[in-house]
């Protein structure tokens, strides 16, 4: 009943907002309808306020005031959704300059004519059928008799071909007595509701809802003997409680936060009674707060658990002491002693000033390191609290996790089916309850009920875990903190459950969303409080994007819960399994996430739904996911009588595909859309610009036409058009859309009408980032002022673009831009030549908050003052002209300018010859980033002569500068951790993490690098290695023609014990002294050699690469004689025989390597996962060991014999492992296999091994064969688990394999340069299940074949390069 009473007032203020509009107010005070508009608000008021009296109240034992109220917020609806409608055609009539929805105030001629036309129309009948978003009575005209014919009514509704679409007509008749109706209903209905509330709330057994929510007691006593999971987290805090990471403070508090059911309290149980714990803390406290925070009854509770001591000074009786009298004895008993308290589930803690009295006692004792432990699910609290960072509790580590969840079911004993019956339908149950062990245990609890499959399958299917009721369940324990949340919040939250799971929320997006549909004002937009405060109740969890943009994001448990509050209202379906029956009529609110398998069941649950629900009423429609041509048509057809929406997210395969979804939304204020494909002939529906009460556009994700409908500023409301800045620039008369916030890109236009500077003038609102560019057509200050930016308070970065051909000379443009005096970032682009504007240069008050300064492609003098920009903290300064010096005296620079300037660049400054500062001086130490770029005359800057007073410096450019020179070694300090420094063929690279360096002379700081894990280093020889030793996080070097830097005079004590990867490329070295270079890498895993012509593996004990024992992969590239030393043909001594390789080795890549001539080098390699062998022109069968195949997931083996078309090792491999009686058919692991011998692959015995496991077959460079045989045929047929089907630079193939229609597991097909291949098999001769076709270097033929396909079907994937 309180969602019902909270339900019905919301949507009386949202109809009394609609009431307060005055055009809307006149129409409804007019003659023709006869109400009085006034006493109609006044009783909605008086509503509205009974209706907030009663909030609180529990009133659920009244069936009839619930019947009434849910009548009440039915015809709410209704009214709203037809002043609504009334308010579209008033716009329309602004726009237009008519008067058609005008109010009727008196018996003027023109009311009578207006109305006596429309009453006409109405007789005639000349209407459509099906246009109301509500239900209303037989007798009542609906809305659809307002409108005249969808298709009579425009010019284009399918598509946008550049012209206007017309408007749609109003009836002026049926529009008053449908408002008529509606508001004499929702009057009727007033009165009852009215007088039954009043009723209750003078009711004395009527009770408050929203008092303390009830939640179970907690103590110390651990319940659960094991803790499951967050073992290094739990080891991390003990250490931290007893070392001395909080030995410096007399009391610190650590806070616990997560959501309800993550097994905070278990974990803070585990810790209190830890034996390290128990020895560091001489008084341990356990208090459960729960939602009762009562300072006084808390304190009573703490001294009851703290021991009494001899003689005690302020002694008191606990039941009747007062505050002072508990904490002066709690103070005392605690003076000497080191303590630990532990305050659980705290839900509320009213004041600060409340926390710090609680905690007043605590701080008066004399032994620090003391304690203060708090659980919570609600930030905020733990925010409040901390004095150190909270530790934050999510869910479970899957593994870790389904051990728990087992014990929840069976304790610890399991029944003997269920390794081979359950475990598989466990782990899908686990997966769903996404690591939290409250939901374990009640799913525990329903699963150890009956150990069936059956049973457990119905579990799984109908997730009953959801049902549970018992306040120790998940759901009971999660609702608590909705029923925590106000009204408001609470619709705010239930809304997340259109959404699918793990969807990223950003402010903008979902704060319209809320506004669209209702919850939120306009007001709200501007600021994030709504999200904020969920984060602070524990349903959101905040992040930060690679754009270092804010996003949100909700825990899955939360979502189930978000479903299970809005059920009635806001249902999600899948299409890959749902039922109508599921979905209750109530709904107003749908979303459908669309899975890539298509379920023939969905067109029929779909249909039934559309049968059972009024789908013109629904208020939102959101489709997520990709689909193709057969769900895009039936849900086409499922909604096509649409009409109601205030919210539709939809992608875009084919415009006949949502023709129907644009014609009449009238109501639409939150419009996503998207095509998945760069489909540049869809463009988007002319009646787009109909859409008069649209706020938000996104169309960030549209990759169709840049064309936008020719009046798309019709769309006077549009508040956030979301795009990118080519669609932005393409608006023409964009000031008409008063309401903008956002315009990325303006350009400036002689030709047309709708791009001259005086549409900037009319956006007020504008705010955010705002390119102007071509502003070379801009003739004087005069047009320029036109764009009024001085008015733009909102606006926050601005650029100023001229066409670089531009060459002005002395002209004021610049003088007529200027902006306000809020701006924080301004860029001006290749003004050209003249003064520099007074703004900028002499009234710099107008821009004194600029942060960042952007001047390319000028000449101006003076430059501006930049010492009188406070707070400039990026400067940028890019081919200026004329400029030879920068630093104190130039342009008024002093020791006192730049005090927050963190970032200067010099970019194309070809005249600059001296960056100069004074001696011992200050300035520019602050600078955090330096860029210079092209400066051929600069000599040197103020960090080459004194980096020790650059200790803020994290990054350093510096570009061809060629005679910058003397750096000092580098990096200067550990802070500096982006270094890039290129002159002429030298280069040093450098990101913290990985150091490349490529003929740089200059000294290296080495000592200041200990993070870099991956080092590359080209044509150095002043590096050694016994510097490479204080880097101690290194994983991975890479030495290239560095000669010099290895001797045999190397000393053996240098050893890198952390570097797991070394790669050698044109390296001049023997085998003797590489074996010693070996032997520096004692954890080598990966090893690479490339090109390194006189390299010889010995042939000796421990010699090749058999010492290293750690060894996991190896690539071998064009040396040449690596093996040279190595017999040729079977190696003999059987088992005991010396290998180059060491049996740990996991992958093994040889290529191009004429020493590589026997199978029998690899013989004990039988732990290899993947092998690749290409090129190796001598490389026989001898000494195969076909046991080395049966670990292989990966293998590779073409280009072996390019002078000999009839011979491939591949068919003797094969047929060797065909042989072995050792590998039966099914046991071949084999997942990935490209081969250049289709003739050896496909016969059946092959095949038959192969048919298991195999994804992914490529045949790359057969040049042999033409066609394929029908016992080639048949055996590719029994490869049924293959999904990627390759033939690459197969020269003399004609064709594809006929039997492609029966590969049924076949998502990817790949033609690359089989030019011979002069057709594709017919879309009926591809398999159902092929997603992507990828034809590459084909024939013209087999291209134009592709593009058709991709044509027929945008929604299968058809790659095409030529």
């Amino acid at each position: 009943m309180e969602a019902a009473i909270g339900a019905a007032n919301w949507l009386v203020g949202k109809l009394l907002n609609k009431l307060s509009d005055e055009l809307v107010a006149a129409y409804v005070a007019s003659s023709e309808l006869g109400l009085n508009s006034e006493q109609i608000k006044t009783r909605l008021k008086y509503m509205q306020g009974l209706l907030h009296a009663a909030q609180d109240r529990d009133v659920s034992s009244n069936p009839g005031l619930q019947s009434l109220l849910e009548d009440l917020s039915k015809k709410a609806d209704e009214a709203e959704d037809a002043l609504d409608e009334l308010h579209y055609f008033m716009i329309q009539d602004q726009l237009d300059g008519t008067q058609e929805a005008a109010p009727e105030l008196g018996d003027g001629l023109h009311g009578l004519a207006l109305h006596g036309r429309h009453a006409a129309r109405h007789t005639i009948g000349n209407w459509l059928p099906c246009f109301s978003c509500s239900r209303t009575q037989d007798d009542v005209p609906s809305l659809p008799d307002a409108i005249n014919n969808t298709h009579d009514a425009t010019k284009s509704e399918s598509g946008n071909d550049g012209g206007h679409v017309d408007k749609l007509s109003f009836d002026r008749v049926a529009m008053s007595n449908k408002i008529k109706t509606v508001m004499e209903e929702m009057n009727s209905i007033c009165g009852p509701v009215s007088d039954l509330l009043k009723i209750e709330n003078h009711s004395s057994t009527a009770t408050s809802t929203t008092g303390t929510p009830k939640r179970p007691p907690t103590g110390s006593v651990v319940s659960q003997d094991k803790l499951y999971g967050r073992r290094a987290i739990f080891e991390q805090t003990v250490s931290a409680l007893t070392g001395s990471t909080y030995l410096d403070e007399n009391l610190s508090i650590l806070p616990f936060v997560g959501p309800g059911g993550m097994g905070k309290t278990t974990f803070t149980q585990h810790l209190y009674n830890d034996k390290r714990i128990e020895g560091c803390f001489t008084v341990r406290v356990w208090v459960c707060v729960s939602t009762d925070f009562d300072v006084l009854n808390l304190t009573r509770q703490i001294l009851r658990c703290i021991p009494a001591i001899e003689r005690e000074e302020h002694k008191c009786t606990v039941e009747t002491a007062n505050l002072d009298q508990l904490q002066k004895s709690i103070a005392e008993r605690l003076k000497s002693k080191r303590f630990l308290v532990v305050l659980d589930d705290i839900w509320k803690c009213n004041t600060e000033s409340d926390w710090k009295n609680l905690l007043a006692p605590f701080t008066k004792g004399e032994t620090k390191g003391s304690m203060v432990l708090v659980t919570t699910r609600f930030p905020f609290i733990a925010q409040m609290v901390k004095t150190t960072d909270p530790v934050e509790l999510h869910g479970l580590e899957p593994n870790e996790f389904f051990k728990f969840f087992e014990t929840c079911i069976f304790g610890l004993s399991k029944p003997g089916h269920y390794e081979d019956d359950l475990i598989d339908v466990a782990r899908d149950i686990a997966n769903k309850l996404k690591g939290s062990p409250l939901a374990a245990n009640t799913v525990g609890r329903l699963l150890k009920k009956n150990h069936s499959r059956e049973y457990w399958l119905g579990v799984l299917e109908k997730n009953e875990w959801k049902n549970a009721k018992d306040y120790d369940d998940i759901m009971p324990c999660l609702k608590i903190s909705y029923d925590y949340l106000p009204f408001l919040l609470k619709k705010c939250f239930s809304y997340f459950s259109l959404f699918p799971e793990d969807y990223v929320f950003y402010n903008l997006e979902i704060t319209s969303f809320w506004i669209a549909i209702g919850i939120l004002d306009s007001s709200c937009q501007e600021n994030n409080n709504y999200l904020e405060e969920l984060v602070d109740n524990g349903f959101l969890i905040k992040g930060v994007d690679r754009s270092n943009v804010q996003y949100y994001v909700m825990h899955d448990l939360l979502h189930e819960l978000s479903r299970s509050v809005s059920s009635q209202e806001c249902v999600n379906i899948s299409s890959l399994s749902f039922s109508f029956d599921d979905i209750p009529r109530s709904v107003k609110h749908l979303s459908i996430t669309i899975e890539k398998i298509y379920d023939e069941s969905f067109g029929e649950e779909i249909g039934k739904l559309k049968r059972m629900i009024d789908v013109s009423s629904l208020r939102s429609l959101m489709i997520f996911g990709l689909h193709g041509a057969t769900i895009a048509n039936i849900l086409k057809y499922t909604f096509e009588e649409i009409k109601g929406l205030r919210v539709l997210i939809i992608a875009m395969n084919t415009l006949e595909s949502l023709t129907n979804y644009f014609s009449n939304l009238f109501h639409l204020q939150f419009f996503k859309i998207r095509s998945p494909y760069p489909l540049k002939e869809i463009t988007l529906p002319s009646t787009l610009s109909r859409l008069y009460h649209l706020k938000f556009l996104d169309l960030n994700h549209w990759s169709g036409s840049e064309k936008l409908p020719k009046d798309v500023s019709r769309l006077v409301n549009l508040r956030h058009f979301l795009s990118s800045k080519e669609l932005h620039s393409n608006i023409p008369e964009v000031g008409k859309m008063k309401c903008l916030h956002e315009l990325k890109e303006f350009n400036v236009k002689k030709e047309g009408v709708g791009f001259e500077m005086k549409e900037l003038g009319e956006l007020r609102e504008l705010g955010g980032k705002l390119t102007i560019c071509n502003l070379e057509n801009v003739a004087s200050k005069g047009e320029a002022s036109e764009a009024k930016l001085r008015n733009k308070r909102n606006l926050k970065e601005l650029r100023l673009v001229w066409g670089t051909k531009h060459q002005t000379v002395d002209d004021d443009v610049l003088d007529g831009l200027q902006p306000d005096a809020n701006l924080r970032v301004l860029g001006i682009i290749n003004p050209g030549v003249g003064p520099c504007p007074r703004w900028l240069c002499a009234d710099i008050i107008s821009t004194k908050r600029l942060e960042s300064l952007h001047l390319e492609g000028l000449s101006w003098c003076p430059l501006p003052a930049f010492e009188q920009l406070p707070h400039l903290s990026r400067l940028t300064l890019k081919n200026v002209a004329g400029m030879t010096v920068f630093g104190p005296g130039f342009s008024g620079v002093t020791e006192s300018s730049f005090m927050h300037l963190k970032t200067l660049e010099f970019e194309d400054m070809p005249e600059l010859q001296k960056w100069v500062r004074e001696p011992n001086s200050r300035l520019f130490s602050r600078l955090e980033s330096i860029k210079l770029g092209g400066c051929p005359l600069l000599p040197f800057f103020p960090f080459l002569e004194s980096s020790d007073l650059f200790t803020n410096l994290c990054s350093l450019h510096i570009d061809n500068c060629p005679v910058l020179s003397h750096f000092p070694p580098m990096p200067h300090a550990s802070t500096l951790t982006d270094i890039r420094v290129k002159n002429g063929g030298s280069e040093l690279l450098y990101d913290g993490k990985e150091l490349i360096i490529e003929g740089y002379a200059g000294a290296l700081a080495f000592h200041n690098m200990d993070k870099v894990e991956v080092m590359k280093i080209k044509d150095v020889s002043h590096i050694s290695f016994s510097d490479l030793q204080l880097l101690n996080s290194l994983r991975s070097i890479h030495f290239k023609k560095c000669d010099d830097m290895f001797s045999a005079e190397m000393a053996d004590s240098v050893v890198l014990p952390s570097v797991q990867n070394l790669g050698i490329e044109k390296l001049c070295i023997t085998g003797e002294l590489f074996s010693k270079i070996l032997r520096c890498f004692s954890a080598l895993s990966q090893l690479t050699i490339k090109k390194c012509e006189s390299l010889e593996l010995l042939y000796v004990d421990d010699g090749g690469l058999s010492g290293l024992k750690m060894l996991q992969s190896f690539t071998g590239f064009n040396c040449g004689n690596l093996f040279s030393r190595w017999p040729m043909g079977e190696v003999g001594g059987g088992a005991h025989a010396i290998k180059p390789f060491p049996t740990s080795l996991r992958e093994l890549d040889i290529f191009l390597e004429s020493s590589m001539k026997s199978m029998g080098l690899l013989s004990n390699l039988t732990s290899l996962t993947s092998l690749k062998l290409l090129a190796c022109y001598e490389l026989t069968m001898d000494g195969f060991n076909p046991l080395i195949t049966v670990n292989l997931k990966k293998l590779t083996v073409y280009d072996m014999h390019p002078e000999e078309d009839n011979i491939s090792i591949a068919g003797d491999l094969l047929s060797e492992i065909a042989r072995s009686n050792f590998m039966n058919a099914g046991s071949f692991q084999l997942e990935e296999f490209v081969v250049d011998s289709i003739s050896a692959v496909l016969t059946a015995p092959i095949c038959r091994h192969l048919a298991a496991s195999l994804h992914t077959l490529k045949f790359s460079s057969d040049q042999r064969a033409m066609t394929f045989t029908e016992e080639q045929e048949q055996a590719l047929q029994l490869l049924s688990s293959f999904q990627h089907l390759e033939f690459h630079d197969c020269n003399n193939l004609q064709s594809l394999p006929k039997v492609l229609c029966g590969l049924s597991s076949l998502k990817r097909l790949t033609i690359w340069g089989c030019e011979k291949i002069l057709s594709l098999p017919p879309e009926e001769g591809l398999p159902a299940s092929l997603e992507i076709l990828e034809v590459m270097y084909c024939s013209p033929e087999v291209i134009e074949q592709a593009e058709k396909l991709a044509e027929r079907d945008p929604w299968f994937s058809v790659e095409i390069y030529e």
